[in-house]
């Protein structure tokens, strides 16, 4: 999810833990332990200053397994228990562990996703049911947050809302099944699928779609139950070996190979007589233009002159980030 709804989200569990005989001595104490544990497993956001490859690889990485979703917990009661030995350091610890969890729990739901099972596996767990920032979620937390504001009580506020959630969590589950068995549908008239994504936008009834299957790619969006296809592309899964291996080891292409499910790749020779490989990430498909790209510039003599990986909103943006390097 999104920071904003990390941070509303551990402003509910305060709300909550305010009403813990053992937290409620002290609110600083009880919302420093909420708010911080809600958000501490984004704290790998700190590798954006060093480049969007770094970044990638480790953003939602290592700092959402399941070693951090232990330690972070223990760490936050050292520091709040530090500073508040009145309290508790048992219940510091349950309401930041469940901070903790909650946060990479949620992140699992949408298509970023997390390594939440490192070190059991490194694979990238992405159920793909809830964008990034979901309104409704967002809106549920924030007027739990007024109601309780306004003086009712948190159990009767924040209670019903994860009801509410767990609900609105299975009817995204059913609709991406729905919009998955409608797009097959469609392809499987004249060809057979190989891999297939559905991913939600921040409109309720709008869901990303893109399928692979041997000979192509498509590429769209459901409106309702309606599926429509805007691009389609011949499939080719890699680049020949020969162009691979001039690639393969730039730091750049490895991040994209290992975080994107569903890709496409493209080669082509320049006016100035060097070559262009993109990867394309087909989940990212907006206004005509994927936004999430891994490109490489090779000289003459096929050796790397510029790479770039990351989100890039129009091709001049792109050229100029590449170039930049």
């Amino acid at each position: 999810m999104d920071t904003g709804t990390h941070i509303v989200m551990g402003i509910g569990l305060t709300a909550l833990a305010t009403q813990d005989p053992a937290m409620s001595a002290s609110f600083v104490a009880t919302a420093s332990t909420l708010v911080v544990g809600s958000l501490i497993p984004d704290s790998d956001t700190v590798f954006k200053l060093k480049d969007n490859a770094t970044y990638i690889s480790n953003h939602r990485g290592i700092t959402h397994s399941i070693p951090f979703t232990i330690l972070w917990p223990l760490l936050i009661t050292l520091i709040v228990f530090t500073f508040f030995k009145h309290l508790d350091a048992t219940h510091i610890w349950m309401w930041a562990q469940l901070a903790v969890f909650l946060h990479v729990f949620v992140d699992i739901f949408n298509s970023y996703g997390t390594q939440a099972l490192r070190p059991i596996t490194n694979k990238w767990i992405q159920l793909s049911v809830i964008n990034t920032f979901d309104p409704i979620i967002f809106i549920l937390w924030c007027v739990g947050i007024v109601l309780w504001i306004f003086g009712l009580h948190p159990y009767v506020v924040f209670f019903p809302i994860f009801v509410i959630l767990f609900i609105y969590y299975i009817i995204r589950f059913k609709m991406q099944k729905i919009i998955k068995e409608t797009a097959l549908r469609q392809i499987k008239q004249s060809h057979k699928p190989v891999k297939i994504f559905v991913a939600p936008t921040m409109k309720f009834m709008e869901w990303r779609v893109a399928i692979q299957t041997e000979n192509h790619d498509y590429v769209g969006r459901s409106y309702g139950r309606n599926v429509v296809f805007s691009d389609k592309a011949e499939h080719h899964s890699f680049p020949s070996d020969e162009l691979m291996h001039y690639v393969e080891n730039d730091k750049n292409i490895k991040t994209f190979l290992n975080f994107s499910s569903i890709y496409r790749w493209k080669a082509q020779k320049l006016d100035d007589g060097s070559m262009e490989i993109r990867l394309i990430d087909l989940r990212y498909l907006k206004n005509g233009h994927y936004s999430f790209v891994a490109i490489v510039h090779l000289d003459k003599e096929m050796i790397i002159d510029h790479s770039y990986i990351g989100w890039v909103f129009s091709e001049e943006k792109l050229q100029k980030k590449l170039f930049a390097k």
